[in-house]
């Protein structure tokens, strides 16, 4: 059972309502700026919903559900349409069908049963489905985080680039750090991304992935129990995300968790975070002399 709170209602409600197994979303598109650095009018609120709307079919498909996804936008031109899709792309969100501004019953193949859309936004008839609004984010002028963080790591690059533009192998952050620090938060709370939020964010991804590589070198184990339930039931019940995320930063220092299983847990929750995790596996360096 998956459900989420109907930001009309503030009540728990079961999507799609049993017994049927097809979940049909609708993501909404806030209108695009224009004043933007990059010159595409996308700003970070246009990444964070299409990335719930991705955390939530990817929960849903979890449950055993059949998920369409179909993404309303604006109407736009073909270099915003393309930097729209290299942008989702590289955020690792799966691509929904895009629809434009049409309603989106005839390619969902019926009534949507949930819409996710901007909290501060109007998208228009919302008619029938339950609503997840999704909070606004923020973002610092560069100049206010070139002193970097008071720990003495450096901060990330101008958190307004766009960020098809970042490339690790530039020293740039990475993009799934972005991913990463979006999720970090309740959907329905305000965000601020700053340069060193991003840095930070992008070290524990490092972490991670390189914990990930490590704990595979080990005989494999189930995830526990205890564990896949704490974890299914936060997805299940409102899309808790951030529980997710803190509840592997409890696993990987727990010295009780095998190796093995640190790997599945991780492994089979990334099915969810889509974060990569386990990207660095047999690209580590070997040990010993």
């Amino acid at each position: 059972m998956l459900r989420i709170a109907d930001t009309r209602t503030g009540h728990l409600v079961e999507i799609p309502a049993a017994p049927r197994r097809l979940l049909r979303s609708c993501v909404h598109l806030p209108a695009l700026g224009a004043g933007t650095d990059d010159g595409t009018g996308i700003g970070p609120l246009h990444l964070r919903v299409p990335l719930i709307g991705d955390v939530l079919a990817r929960t849903a498909e979890l449950n055993g559900l059949q998920v369409v996804t179909v993404l309303t936008t604006p109407e736009l031109t073909p270099d915003r349409a393309r930097a729209l899709d290299r942008v989702m792309a590289v955020l690792g969100i799966h691509p929904p069908t895009v629809i434009g501004p049409h309603r989106p019953e005839a390619a969902l193949g019926g009534p949507a049963d949930v819409h996710v859309t901007a909290g501060d936004t109007d998208p228009g008839d919302l008619a029938g489905g339950a609503r997840i609004e999704v909070g606004r984010v923020d973002t610092t002028a560069p100049e206010q985080d070139a002193a970097g963080p008071a720990d003495g790591t450096p901060a990330a690059a101008d958190t307004s680039a766009p960020v098809d533009a970042a490339d690790p192998a530039d020293g740039a952050p990475d993009p799934l750090a972005v991913r990463l620090l979006l999720l970090g938060s309740r959907y329905g709370t305000p965000v601020t991304v700053t340069g060193a939020a991003l840095a930070g964010a992008g070290r524990t991804l490092r972490d991670w992935r390189r914990s990930v590589a490590d704990w595979a070198r080990e005989p494999s184990r189930p995830v526990p129990a205890d564990l896949l339930r704490r974890s299914h039931t936060a997805l299940a019940e409102d899309l808790d995300v951030a529980a997710v995320l803190a509840l592997l930063a409890e696993v990987a220092g727990r010295s009780d968790v095998p190796a093995g299983a640190k790997f599945e847990t991780f492994a089979h929750l990334d099915r969810v975070l889509g974060l990569d995790l386990a990207r660095d596996v047999g690209h580590q360096r070997p040990t010993g002399p």
